[in-house]
């Protein structure tokens, strides 16, 4: 079956920019599997560590944590996550240092059966201006190219 949920970035060290994607996704799907449709969303390179985790808030204690040292990322679905205990929501951080902070909320209550032809997960919405994951060096290399165009 698959659910919507709604992506929201929170924080990143080069956002510049409001950004939030509308996804669907099988609930069958892994945290891991919902991490890799947020990267290839926003073409970023899966070149960091990264978690999920469970709060009030993006700053509140106690969490829950999904991350590679508890394996609980790669075994974790969305339907065994999913309705998450009052007050709480579901935060993506990925790259400690540059720390891309998302908020995941699932929009419909019921699941809907996946459409044939369609391949999830899928986003189906997005609104703001898609973050730049390292905007420092991508404006290096385009100098780097005008240069030698130049000479």
């Amino acid at each position: 079956m698959i659910q919507t949920f709604k992506v929201t970035l929170m924080f990143g060290l080069y956002a510049k920019d409001d950004w939030e994607g509308i996804f669907e996704i099988d609930s069958s799907s892994t945290l891991d599997d919902v991490h890799h449709a947020i990267q290839q969303a926003l073409d970023f390179d899966n070149d960091h560590m990264y978690e999920f985790y469970t709060a009030k808030t993006e700053r509140s204690r106690p969490q829950v944590s999904f991350d590679d040292d508890n394996e609980r990322l790669y075994t974790t679905t969305l339907a065994s996550l999913f309705p998450l205990p009052k007050d709480r929501r579901l935060f993506y951080l990925f790259d400690y240092g540059d720390s891309w902070l998302f908020k995941i909320l699932k929009l419909r209550k019921s699941e809907q059966p996946p459409i044939a032809g369609i391949q999830y997960p899928r986003l189906i919405q997005e609104n703001g201006e898609r973050p730049v994951q390292y905007p420092a060096w991508e404006n290096e290399e385009a100098d780097e190219k005008d240069e030698k165009v130049d000479a």
